[in-house]
């Protein structure tokens, strides 16, 4: 079962429209129409179950080492969760993400701006 279509992502108050490309049998792909932004789901099942959700943002940005030239540089994000075959409810996962969550966005994201600043 997939996503609604299309999902959308707003970076820098930019709402983009991400229309889905690629359904896999686990696993799903929406795609921004200039091919810049992608956002990925997908499923893994064996001695642990990984269910992962990943945003790749891509951008044209000038040459670090030739300045007159532009160059496509990339980043991800993306929250992992690893799970046990058995013993954790959806409701328990989500009581644990929702607390991860709540911890990277207190205090206006001060833990995010300061792992982006090299701490840890």
């Amino acid at each position: 079962m997939s996503l609604a279509d299309p999902q959308t992502v707003t970076i820098s108050a930019v709402t983009t429209p991400l229309p889905r490309v690629s359904v896999g049998k686990f696993e799903s792909a929406y795609l921004s129409a200039d091919g810049l932004i992608q956002l990925g789901v997908s499923h893994a099942n064996g001695r642990r179950t990984r269910r992962v959700v990943r945003l790749d943002h891509s951008k044209i940005s000038a040459d670090v080492f030739v300045p007159s030239q532009n160059v496509k540089v990339g980043m991800s994000v993306y929250t992992v969760f690893d799970l046990p075959p058995a013993g954790y409810t959806p409701t328990e996962a989500m009581a644990v993400y929702q607390g991860f969550k709540t911890q990277l966005a207190a205090s206006s994201d001060a833990i995010i701006t300061k792992v982006l600043g090299g701490e840890s």
